[in-house]
């Protein structure tokens, strides 16, 4: 399965591997970061761990390296770039779900901003598979990296908003821990593969089903917490919501934008009812506190190289096993409906 992803991509592939490879670059001439060479040799340490714990997930990514004809070694560096990078860019993800009954129609629905590099929007792209002993998938993922973002055909969606706790260590890198959501047959499932052991990190993992259960999952490398969606809707951005995992997380300026986007989402959630297509479109093309809004976009007077934009927005209906997906902001772009096909 995974050769035949990087066979259909192996040109985006192997551009996202030479983008990150000049992008170290760079920022090693001004003695920002590491080598390419010293990133071959972080990622490494990362390996026999991943070898354990996800053995299925590193066959899946040595054959995405043979398909798309690159050194397997070079997409261990692409998957574990939050670890070996001490996540230097802040990324600003947005993630919202509204349950059935709080939609117009009955159906339950996840959206989600993806924000990152503007020039990593050509290296998107959406993975319809069909493993031979984990239900169907449809994912988005980055060229050369393991699908973690979208729905399952059990119903089970997930999408992934980076935090930032203090407790990293070297363990199973948390896009390999992510992965293995897509292949559970139930809930109860889908969050325990969050919470392995032997992880190097975490993500927020917001959560759903197809009878309206919603659930963020906060994880760090050695905690978790489990937040439910009791009123019918969940919003997540970067920062961490409980109690427990705050007591962890960085201190940042940068993560002010999160809490302006987490609270206008909710707010929106709430206000807007009852949902549809159309009022998730809203809310992810929403522009307030812009250009760090929702909906983001780059500000013509910073100059940081790490500048990031709205590269994807997602919609994904659970009840039609659907997806509804615009490259690029979506305040200008046309959504697209994809279908899962098994």
């Amino acid at each position: 399965m995974g050769c035949q992803v990087g066979e259909a991509s192996a040109s985006t592939i192997r551009h996202m591997v030479e983008t990150y490879k000049a992008r170290l670059s760079a920022a090693a001439r001004h003695g920002q970061g590491l080598t390419w060479e010293g990133a071959l040799l972080q990622a490494s340490k990362y390996y026999p761990y991943a070898v354990e714990h996800t053995p299925r997930h590193i066959d899946e990514l040595r054959g995405m390296a043979e398909g798309a004809e690159v050194a397997f070694d070079d997409l261990m560096v692409l998957n574990c770039w939050e670890e070996i990078t001490d996540d230097a860019i802040y990324q600003r993800c947005t993630s919202v779900a509204v349950s059935a009954e709080l939609a117009a129609d009955g159906h339950v629905l996840v959206g989600h901003n993806e924000d990152w590099l503007p020039e990593d929007e050509e290296n998107v792209y959406l993975v319809n598979a069909t493993p031979d002993d984990e239900p169907p998938f449809l994912a988005v993922t980055y060229g050369g990296l393991l699908p973690n973002i979208g729905f399952n055909a059990q119903g089970i969606a997930q999408c992934c908003d980076s935090v930032y706790p203090d407790d990293v260590r070297g363990g199973v890198p948390r896009i390999f821990v992510s992965r293995a959501v897509l292949g559970a047959a139930r809930l109860g499932e889908a969050i325990r593969s969050t919470l392995l052991p032997a992880r190097a990190a975490g993500y927020n993992h917001l959560i759903a089903d197809r009878s309206g259960e919603l659930y963020n999952v906060e994880v760090s490398a050695r905690r978790f917490a489990i937040l439910y969606g009791i009123k019918g809707y969940l919003a997540h951005t970067n920062n961490y919501h409980s109690r427990r995992m705050k007591q962890l997380e960085d201190e940042t300026e940068d993560l002010v934008s999160s809490h302006l986007r987490v609270n206008r989402a909710t707010r929106l959630l709430h206000n807007a009812r009852p949902h549809n297509l159309e009022t998730l479109k809203a809310i992810l093309s929403d522009h307030a506190n812009h250009p760090d809004s929702i909906c983001r976009h780059l500000n013509p007077e910073d100059e940081s190289p790490d500048q990031g934009k709205t590269i994807v927005a997602l919609i994904m209906d659970l009840t039609d096993l659907e997806m509804h997906a615009c490259w690029g902001n979506p305040c200008t772009t046309a959504f697209h409906t994809y279908h899962l096909e098994s």
